[in-house]
């Protein structure tokens, strides 16, 4: 599945044109820069099998849902 995602989003970046194009490589960027956070690796990979699983599952609630405002502030 996620050889799938990335080969759509591949797709469809080499559609952008050079403007979009770079204006997306800077968005990307600072992105990478965020996660240069004090939140362990632990915790975001916890953090993201947890979606993982409810996407495949949307019928479960997020455990986290409730505190969204708590996570926000440890993924910022």
């Amino acid at each position: 599945m996620m050889n799938a995602t990335a080969e759509i989003l591949k797709n469809k970046i080499e559609k952008f044109s050079p403007d979009a194009l770079e204006a997306f490589a800077k968005m990307m960027e600072s992105f990478e820069e965020k996660n240069n956070s004090v939140t362990s690796k632990f915790y975001l990979d916890e953090i993201l099998y947890r979606i993982q699983f409810h996407n495949e599952n949307p019928t479960t609630k997020l455990d986290f849902y409730e505190n969204i405002s708590e996570l926000k502030k440890y993924c910022a």
